[in-house]
């Protein structure tokens, strides 16, 4: 953990808050729970609702680690408030993320069979949103 916390201070030199560059790499680790978790249901359910439960999985191991690591130094609540809380900040989030994934699979047939394009899109989408909600609302 302590190559990664100097990593992110490094990357913090260009002038980014610490706190976004962890969540952004907590946002990269989601990204693999998402995909995993479409690409995993998507033989057995539509890809739009393999979509939605790919993003709450992500959005529930966002949660844990940057409550663990992200902003690790803020008093935390009960956690199932602040999961809660989380979920409902990223509610905004979910809106670009998710607007992005299921534009891109629906009018674009290599996205179709691709997801992870789609995935990859909705994520930067969602990136800022996502950040500053959660700074402003659930993490403080």
């Amino acid at each position: 953990m302590r190559a990664l916390d100097a990593l992110v201070r490094l990357i913090a030199r260009l002038g980014l808050p610490e706190s976004f560059v962890r969540f952004g790499f907590v946002g990269v680790q989601g990204f693999c729970w998402d995909t995993g978790t479409v690409y995993a249901l998507r033989a057995h359910i539509s890809l739009y609702v393999a979509g939605a439960c790919g993003f709450f999985v992500a959005a529930t191991a966002n949660w844990a680690l940057n409550r663990v690591w992200t902003f690790r130094h803020i008093d935390h609540g009960p956690p199932h408030v602040q999961w809660v809380k989380f979920l409902f900040a990223n509610a905004v989030g979910f809106i670009a993320n998710r607007g992005a994934f299921f534009t891109l699979i629906t009018l674009s047939a290599l996205a179709y069979r691709q997801p992870v394009l789609g995935i990859l899109a909705g994520t930067g989408a969602g990136l800022v949103f996502n950040y500053v909600l959660s700074k402003k609302f659930v993490f403080r």
